[in-house]
C-alpha cells in the first residue's frame, strides 16, 4: 500500500512537466522562434518590410487568410475537412455587393452574406452526417457548386458601385492598428473561448479523436458536426465580406485558392489531418508564417514558383514531424 502511494504521489509530477513541454506548447514555442527568425532576416534583407506601411499591408493580408484559418482548423479538430472555404468567402462577398448595389443598406447586406455563408456550412453538417458523404467529397462538391452560383450570380463579371462607406472598412484602423486586423484578433479570442472554454469545444475534439467513443459517451454527433461547418462558413462569411470591402468590388474569382491557404496554416499550426488535434494560437501563427513568407517574396524579388515550392515543402515537412510525433 506504501508503495502504491508513493508511485501515484510522484508520477503526476513526471506526467505535469511532460505535458507542459509537449505537443501544442512546444510546436507554437517553434512557431514564435520561426516567425521571428524570418521577420529579423527580411528586415535584414529588406529596407521596406520593417516599415509602417508594409506592416499593416501585412495584418490586412494576414488578416483575412488568418479568419479563413481558424475556421479551417476547427473543422479539422473533428477529423473533417472543408474544401469549401474559398468560395463561401466568394460567395459572401459576391452576395453582399449583389445587396448592396440594389439598394440595400450596409447593415442588412452584410446580415444577408452571413447567413447565406452559414447556410451553406449547415448543407455541408447535413452532407457529412445524415448523407454520411465524406468531408472531403461533399465539400469538393459544394465547393465546385457554390463558384458556379457565383459565376450565375455575377454574370462573371465585377460588381461595381459600391458605397464608399463600405469600402472605407478596410481601410479604417483602431488606435494605428487596422480594422482587419482588430476583426481577427475578436474572432481569435471568440475561436479560443469556444475550443477551450465550452463543452462545444470539448465535443469537438472529442469527436475527433474517437467518434465512437464521443457517441457512447452521450456527445451529440449530429450537432457538434453541424456545428463546427456552420462555425467555418460563418468566419470564412467574415472573410468574404472584408475582402470585398478591401478589393472595393464584387469579384467572382474572389477567394479562390485560399482553402489551401486555410488547411497550410492549420497543418504547420500544429493540427492533425486526423483529427483530435488543433491549436487556435498555432493556425495564428502559421497564418502570420505564411502571410510572411508571401510578402517577404514579394519584397525580395522571388519568383513566385520557388516560392510555392517553398511553402508547399513547409506543409509536407508539418504533416510528416506530426506522423513522426505521433
Amino acid at each position: 500500500m506504501e508503495k502504491y502511494v508513493k508511485e501515484k504521489k510522484g508520477k503526476p509530477k513526471g506526467k505535469k512537466a511532460l505535458r507542459f513541454f509537449s505537443t501544442g506548447m512546444r510546436t507554437e514555442l517553434f512557431l514564435v522562434m520561426l516567425l521571428g527568425l524570418l521577420i529579423i532576416f527580411l528586415t535584414v534583407k529588406s529596407d521596406v518590410f520593417f516599415t509602417a506601411s508594409n506592416l499593416k499591408t501585412l495584418t490586412r493580408q494576414a488578416s483575412i487568410y488568418g479568419i479563413i484559418a481558424i475556421g479551417m482548423v476547427v473543422v479539422i479538430t473533428s477529423s473533417g475537412i472543408d474544401l469549401s472555404v474559398g468560395s463561401v468567402t466568394g460567395l459572401s462577398g459576391v452576395v453582399a455587393a449583389l445587396s448592396m448595389a440594389s439598394g440595400a443598406s450596409i447593415t442588412i447586406s452584410i446580415l444577408i452574406a452571413a447567413i447565406a455563408g452559414t447556410l451553406i456550412g449547415l448543407v455541408n453538417g447535413i452532407l457529412v452526417y445524415d448523407g454520411k458523404v465524406p468531408p472531403f467529397i461533399a465539400t469538393m462538391g459544394t465547393m465546385t457548386v457554390i463558384r458556379a452560383v457565383i459565376m450565375l450570380l455575377t454574370n462573371a463579371s465585377m460588381i461595381s458601385g459600391l458605397p464608399r462607406e463600405f469600402r472605407n472598412i478596410a481601410q479604417i484602423e483602431i488606435f494605428n492598428i487596422p480594422f482587419l486586423f482588430v476583426v481577427w484578433l475578436a474572432i481569435i479570442g471568440l475561436a479560443w473561448f469556444m475550443t477551450k472554454k465550452t463543452v462545444f469545444g470539448r465535443n469537438v475534439y472529442a469527436l475527433g479523436s474517437n467518434r465512437e467513443a464521443a457517441r457512447l459517451s452521450g456527445i451529440n454527433i449530429r450537432r457538434t458536426t453541424y456545428g463546427v461547418y456552420m462555425f467555418s462558413a460563418l468566419v470564412c462569411s467574415i472573410a468574404g465580406i472584408l475582402l470585398t470591402a478591401r478589393l472595393g468590388n464584387g469579384v467572382p474569382t474572389a477567394g479562390s485558392g485560399y482553402e489551401l491557404d486555410a488547411i497550410a496554416a492549420a497543418v504547420v499550426g500544429g493540427a492533425s489531418l486526423d483529427g483530435g488535434a488543433g491549436s487556435v494560437i498555432g493556425t495564428v501563427l502559421g497564418s502570420m508564417i505564411m502571410a510572411t513568407l508571401r510578402q517577404g517574396g514579394v519584397l525580395l524579388g522571388v519568383n513566385s514558383f520557388i516560392l510555392e515550392i517553398i511553402i508547399g515543402s513547409l506543409i509536407v515537412i508539418a504533416v510528416l514531424l506530426d506522423k513522426l510525433r505521433r
